[in-house]
């Protein structure tokens, strides 16, 4: 997987690291999501919720050519995002 990190859309405040958000796109249990809103349909955009290797929630938007991946936002989980990842872990990890 390649990441477009060239004039990147929004800022990188710290808080989030490149390699960081890359991680949570390698998370075994991460959760690509296609947005159903019309707002979405011009151009293709996914949404992302995986875990980084230090263990940090992370909610992306990005679109993608099937080669190579342009974040468009990357933020922290929300609460309600957690819960929702955490909740599909369990069910894939469910017996």
């Amino acid at each position: 997987m390649e990441f477009d990190w060239n004039n990147t859309p929004f800022e990188m405040d710290g808080s989030l690291t490149q390699r960081e958000i890359e991680e949570s796109f390698e998370d075994p249990f991460a959760i690509r999501l296609l947005p159903d809103s019309a707002r979405f349909s011009v151009q293709a955009r996914f949404f992302n919720l995986g875990i980084s290797a230090a263990g940090v929630g992370i909610f992306s938007v990005y679109r993608t050519n099937g080669r190579l991946i342009r974040v468009l936002l990357a933020r922290a989980f929300e609460p309600e995002e957690q819960f929702f990842y955490q909740r599909k872990v369990n069910q894939t990890l469910q017996p």
